[in-house]
């Protein structure tokens, strides 16, 4: 099916905070005389479809979120069982802002974006063999959603509704004529990611009291504008209080009285009991995250369209004490990410935090990770790259890591300069990242190949890959490190303690060595030969320069330096021994507490277990003292923070991803699940657990692309039985503590003695 070259708009004006503009509707009529019909339809920013007044959007936020300049995003959609034939059918579409119009995006300039304009619609209508696309014969008219933003939230009023606008027969003959309008200038292609879809999880309020919202100071970039209908509503309200930290949208359900303006405020925080937003502060006050429903009377069920809000609370003003009730808001859990590996385990504590990162991890999947799913929502690469192994070992994503990669190549520069996040405009590259941010290039094409197979995503992004090595070598000074760049980002105490140019260099060099391996997969021997020259150059640089060869210790000597040495190979064999025994002293000083940033936190805990010493990594991840996993469970959190803080440490997110590895901890160390170790054989898996004191036991499994894999060992009265479970075509390799095992076994129960 080829793609529709033909936009149209209801107008060229577009929202703004100062100036609503209503989402339009888009109608238009046509006949078939078979059951023969199908649809490519984008939408910019977002669109919804109905056909004969049945809706069939594939999802929420469809059908992508990008930047048009790079790439233009359709979906497909097969007609035929809806249609009437011989008679009058109609499609209806609703067009939504998203990112094309971001009034709601200031801090990053997508405010400023040169695409930005209306909303835009383009469609392929192919009946019986007769193709019509969108033109000024499709009508138009406002909707009843008269303000809509990706982050700011939507506004609609009920009474503006037009019954029946989408069905046959209706009398359009008071709307306007479509507006044909430019296309956009990206490339067009049929989104291939995961729709965004509900989770499976409907939740309702554990508890319902009066609540006020706090007052709130945005960041002093942001305008400062009240919406006029906004400054008559009060601060007080009714809390719904959802017992977690998630992500999606609210099913507002109420009989209300005609004209009753509901506004339902989202957020994550409470301070002094009240629903405190100023840790969302990017927004203009009554912007950040608020929903607005204007009742027509009656009865009625309102879901918000072209939004989603990331939040646990909602405060809910504009309602009287017998509307608020359980059944007055059902919060509707949504992510493009669908499980695809587990981890239990005899410790409650344990369980809460695999739980906390597995939540964060999923209400932060909406086509791709985006960093949190309130303040931002945007694809950070670095937070990514640190996520990108315990994501795929847990969520079914391949197909989504493709498609957001597709949109990285598009944003990656001539040079080979890559953003910082993606979709961007111009602001990311000169934020200076660094190559933990541009990592995600790399290590999202290697763990995704890993953990799926699917080697087409080496072959795409390894031009890409091989510009981005050359651009970035070119950045070493003149010690041949890589002194800029984020580094060890949201340090544990507020301090970070690992040098720029170590972080930034031993990235790189673990890119070019993940780098090698893709080139040498592909069988790309020149571009392998560059990768493990690079590789070789780096490591020396770091060698020379930021190594204590006598005493084995990196850098700074801090936690995320050391470990990140042991991890990607900078130490030589000989000096492993003392360069872990060093690491492993510095923690016991700490009081065998964590003193990282993210990108430390990342490799130190796989770094002890490789030590001997998961036992020292279990105590560090769920005692109870702060600063731990353990101890931010205890502080309620539901979800990762983006900090380690105590309560009244500043205003931060709440629900980050970056910190999550602990996940790929718990799952490969302690339940002993490694799928495809050495990434060569996808038809392996290494089951090497740690039997951690006091635990009584542990179970993991993963979905890999044979089918489902299993682990679980329970202690008995001697040591611990192992259960394997595996799919036809794969083997295991079992080791235990001391170093036995059995080789190329397969589904059984194995013994070991303590």
């Amino acid at each position: 099916m080829d793609f529709p070259r033909q936009f149209i708009c209801a107008s060229e004006a577009y929202s703004s905070y100062r100036h609503f503009v209503p989402a339009p509707y888009f109608r238009k009529v046509f006949t078939a005389d078979a059951e023969d019909a199908r649809l490519r339809v984008t939408g910019l920013g977002f669109y919804r479809v109905w056909i004969n007044g049945r809706e069939i959007t594939k999802g929420l936020l469809a059908p992508y979120i990008s930047n048009p300049d790079d790439l233009v995003y359709f979906d497909d959609y097969d007609l035929s069982p809806y249609l009437h034939l011989n008679v009058e059918n109609v499609l209806g579409f609703q067009l939504g802002n998203g990112m094309f119009n971001a009034p709601g995006g200031a801090t990053w300039d997508f405010d400023k974006a040169p695409f930005r304009a209306a909303p835009k619609l383009a469609f392929l209508l192919e009946v019986c063999g007769t193709r019509t696309e969108a033109d000024d014969s499709v009508k138009t008219a406002p909707s009843a959603l008269y303000f809509d933003d990706l982050r700011a939230g939507v506004r609609y009023d009920a009474r503006r509704e037009i019954p029946g606008w989408n069905l046959p027969g209706f009398d359009d003959s008071g709307w306007a004529q479509a507006m044909r309008c430019d296309a956009p200038h990206g490339e067009f292609r049929v989104c291939t990611a995961a729709p965004i879809e509900p989770a499976g999880e409907a939740l309702r309020a554990v508890s319902i009291r009066p609540g006020r919202l706090r007052d709130y100071t945005p960041r002093d970039d942001v305008e400062r504008v009240c919406a006029a209908e906004d400054a008559a509503d009060s601060r007080e309200g009714f809390l719904y209080d959802f017992g977690r930290n998630d992500a999606g949208i609210v099913r507002l359900h109420i009989n209300g009285r005609k004209g009753q303006r509901v506004v339902l405020q989202f957020g994550e925080l409470l301070t002094d009991g009240e629903l405190d937003y100023n840790n969302i502060l990017f927004y203009p006050d009554g912007f950040s995250q608020r929903d607005v429903f204007i009742c027509k009377g009656g009865e009625e069920v309102f879901c918000p369209p072209f939004t989603y809000h990331g939040f646990r609370y909602c405060l809910v003003i504009g309602i009287d004490e017998a509307q608020a009730t359980q059944e007055l808001l059902t919060y509707i859990v949504c992510s493009s990410a669908k499980k695809a590996g587990s981890f239990s385990c005899s410790d409650k504590t344990a369980n809460a935090i695999y739980a906390m990162c597995d939540a964060s991890d999923r209400s932060n999947y909406y086509y791709f990770p985006t960093d949190c799913p309130h303040r931002e929502k945007i694809g950070w690469t670095g937070d990514a790259a640190l996520s990108a192994e315990h994501m795929l070992m847990t969520m079914d994503i391949g197909a989504s890591c493709k498609e957001w990669l597709r949109n990285i190549r598009a944003a990656q520069r001539a040079d080979g300069e890559l953003p910082g996040m993606v979709p961007c405009c111009d602001w990311p590259y000169q934020w200076g990242d660094g190559p933990v941010w541009d990592s995600a290039l790399i290590v999202i094409p290697y763990y995704t190949y890993k953990y799926t197979g699917d080697r087409e995503i080496l072959s795409e992004n390894a031009a890409a890959i091989l510009r981005y090595l050359h651009w970035a070598a070119d950045k070493r000074n003149e010690n041949g490190l890589i002194a800029y760049g984020l580094g060890d980002w949201c340090p544990i105490g507020g301090v970070v303690k690992s040098s720029q140019a170590f972080t930034g260099t031993v990235t790189l060099l673990a890119c070019a060595d993940l780098a090698a391996f893709i080139f040498d997969v592909l069988g790309q021997s020149a571009e392998k030969t560059y990768a493990r020259s690079l590789s070789v150059e780096l490591r020396e640089a770091v060698r020379t320069h930021l190594i204590d060869k006598k005493t084995c210790v990196a850098d700074t000597g801090c936690q995320t330096s050391q470990a990140m040495a042991l991890y990607y190979g900078v130490f030589d064999e000989a000096e492993k021994e003392k360069a872990a025994a060093y690491l492993i002293r510095t923690i016991r000083e700490n009081g065998d507490f964590l003193d990282t940033g993210i990108v430390g936190a990342r490799v130190i805990f796989h770094v002890l277990s490789g030590a001997g010493e998961s036992d020292l990594a279990w105590k560090m991840i769920t005692r109870k003292e702060f600063p731990s996993y353990g101890a931010l469970i205890d502080l309620g959190e539901t979800t990762l923070p983006e900090f380690f803080r105590l309560p009244g440490e500043g205003y931060y997110s709440h629900n980050h991803h970056m910190y999550g590895d602990v996940k790929n901890w718990f799952i490969s160390a302690v339940a002993g699940l490694r799928y495809n170790p050495d990434c060569t054989d996808h038809g392996r898996v290494l089951v090497q657990p740690a039997f951690i004191d006091g635990l009584a036991f542990a179970e993991a499994s993963f979905d890999c692309p044979k089918g489902k894999i299993s682990v679980r060992w329970d202690r008995t009265d001697s040591g611990a039985a192992l259960h394997v479970r595996t799919p036809d075509g794969v083997f295991a390799d079992v080791v235990f503590p001391d170093g036995s095992g059995i080789a190329r076994t397969g589904t059984g129960v194995y013994y070991y003695h303590f």
